[in-house]
Protein backbone atom coordinates (compact mmCIF):
# COMPACT_ATOMS: atom_id res chain seq x y z
CA UNK A 1 0.00 0.00 0.00
CA UNK A 2 1.12 3.53 -0.45
CA UNK A 3 0.07 6.34 1.22
CA UNK A 4 0.18 9.81 -0.33
CA UNK A 5 0.86 12.91 2.34
CA UNK A 6 -0.57 16.17 -0.34
CA UNK A 7 1.77 18.56 1.63
CA UNK A 8 4.82 16.25 0.14
CA UNK A 9 3.76 17.01 -3.07
CA UNK A 10 5.00 20.09 -4.90
CA UNK A 11 1.98 22.36 -6.63
CA UNK A 12 2.61 22.28 -10.16
CA UNK A 13 1.78 25.92 -11.99
CA UNK A 14 -1.02 25.78 -14.76
CA UNK A 15 -1.87 28.50 -17.16
CA UNK A 16 -4.15 31.28 -16.28
CA UNK A 17 -2.96 31.03 -12.52
CA UNK A 18 -4.25 27.35 -11.01
CA UNK A 19 -2.03 25.18 -9.60
CA UNK A 20 -2.24 21.43 -9.34
CA UNK A 21 -0.55 18.54 -7.51
CA UNK A 22 -0.56 15.08 -8.92
CA UNK A 23 -1.20 12.41 -6.04
CA UNK A 24 -1.22 9.65 -8.19
CA UNK A 25 0.19 8.72 -11.86
CA UNK A 26 2.73 10.71 -13.71
CA UNK A 27 4.06 12.15 -17.17
CA UNK A 28 5.29 8.57 -17.61
CA UNK A 29 2.11 6.85 -17.33
CA UNK A 30 3.27 4.73 -14.36
CA UNK A 31 -0.59 3.77 -13.05
CA UNK A 32 -3.60 2.89 -15.08
CA UNK A 33 -5.19 6.58 -13.48
CA UNK A 34 -4.23 10.13 -13.01
CA UNK A 35 -5.61 11.64 -9.82
CA UNK A 36 -4.95 15.43 -8.71
CA UNK A 37 -5.76 18.16 -6.87
CA UNK A 38 -6.75 21.71 -8.61
CA UNK A 39 -6.89 24.81 -6.90
CA UNK A 40 -8.15 27.69 -9.19
CA UNK A 41 -7.69 31.47 -8.26
CA UNK A 42 -11.18 33.77 -7.94
CA UNK A 43 -11.87 34.57 -11.89
CA UNK A 44 -9.85 31.75 -13.10
CA UNK A 45 -11.66 29.76 -15.76
CA UNK A 46 -9.56 26.94 -18.48
CA UNK A 47 -9.77 26.97 -21.64
CA UNK A 48 -12.75 24.98 -23.33
CA UNK A 49 -10.99 21.42 -24.00
CA UNK A 50 -12.09 18.02 -23.76
CA UNK A 51 -10.01 14.43 -23.01
CA UNK A 52 -10.18 11.02 -25.11
CA UNK A 53 -10.97 9.13 -21.37
CA UNK A 54 -13.49 9.44 -19.10
CA UNK A 55 -12.97 12.57 -16.35
CA UNK A 56 -14.49 12.42 -13.15
CA UNK A 57 -14.31 16.02 -10.96
CA UNK A 58 -14.92 16.34 -7.39
CA UNK A 59 -16.02 20.09 -5.95
CA UNK A 60 -13.87 19.96 -2.62
CA UNK A 61 -14.06 23.50 -1.78
CA UNK A 62 -15.41 26.83 -3.08
CA UNK A 63 -17.99 27.67 -6.03
CA UNK A 64 -17.49 28.02 -9.56
CA UNK A 65 -19.63 26.94 -12.70
CA UNK A 66 -19.04 24.60 -15.43
CA UNK A 67 -20.50 24.55 -18.88
CA UNK A 68 -20.84 21.17 -21.05
CA UNK A 69 -20.82 20.58 -24.93
CA UNK A 70 -25.09 19.96 -25.37
CA UNK A 71 -25.46 22.03 -22.52
CA UNK A 72 -27.53 25.70 -23.27
CA UNK A 73 -26.70 26.87 -19.67
CA UNK A 74 -24.05 26.92 -17.03
CA UNK A 75 -24.28 25.08 -14.16
CA UNK A 76 -23.39 26.45 -10.34
CA UNK A 77 -20.44 24.05 -8.69
CA UNK A 78 -20.34 23.99 -4.91
CA UNK A 79 -18.52 21.50 -2.39
CA UNK A 80 -20.95 18.36 -2.70
CA UNK A 81 -21.22 17.51 -6.10
CA UNK A 82 -19.09 15.69 -8.46
CA UNK A 83 -19.26 15.83 -12.51
CA UNK A 84 -18.96 12.72 -14.61
CA UNK A 85 -17.56 13.64 -17.83
CA UNK A 86 -17.81 11.58 -20.90
CA UNK A 87 -14.76 10.90 -23.14
CA UNK A 88 -14.43 13.86 -26.02
CA UNK A 89 -17.16 15.46 -24.13
CA UNK A 90 -16.18 19.42 -24.82
CA UNK A 91 -16.02 21.60 -21.48
CA UNK A 92 -14.90 24.37 -19.34
CA UNK A 93 -15.31 25.73 -15.41
CA UNK A 94 -14.47 28.48 -13.77
CA UNK A 95 -14.21 29.53 -9.92
CA UNK A 96 -16.34 32.04 -8.73
CA UNK A 97 -16.82 33.82 -5.20
CA UNK A 98 -14.25 35.18 -3.31
CA UNK A 99 -12.54 32.11 -2.26
CA UNK A 100 -10.66 30.05 -4.28
CA UNK A 101 -12.61 26.64 -6.18
CA UNK A 102 -10.49 23.79 -4.82
CA UNK A 103 -11.38 20.29 -7.34
CA UNK A 104 -10.33 16.55 -6.95
CA UNK A 105 -10.08 15.04 -10.58
CA UNK A 106 -9.49 11.31 -11.61
CA UNK A 107 -8.55 10.79 -15.11
CA UNK A 108 -9.06 7.12 -16.47
CA UNK A 109 -5.75 7.22 -18.33
CA UNK A 110 -2.40 6.53 -17.35
CA UNK A 111 -1.65 10.58 -19.16
CA UNK A 112 -3.50 13.65 -18.60
CA UNK A 113 -4.25 14.58 -22.23
CA UNK A 114 -5.85 17.52 -22.42
CA UNK A 115 -7.61 19.03 -25.74
CA UNK A 116 -7.82 22.92 -26.12
CA UNK A 117 -10.14 24.52 -28.62
CA UNK A 118 -9.32 27.77 -29.64
CA UNK A 119 -11.30 30.69 -26.98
Amino acid sequence: MTIVFHDDIAEEEFPRGATYRTLVGDEGGSTPIRVGIQTSPPGYRTATHSHPYLEVLTILEGTGEVWMEGMAETVALAPGMTLVLEPNRRHWFRATGTNPLKTYGVHVSPQRVLLIDED
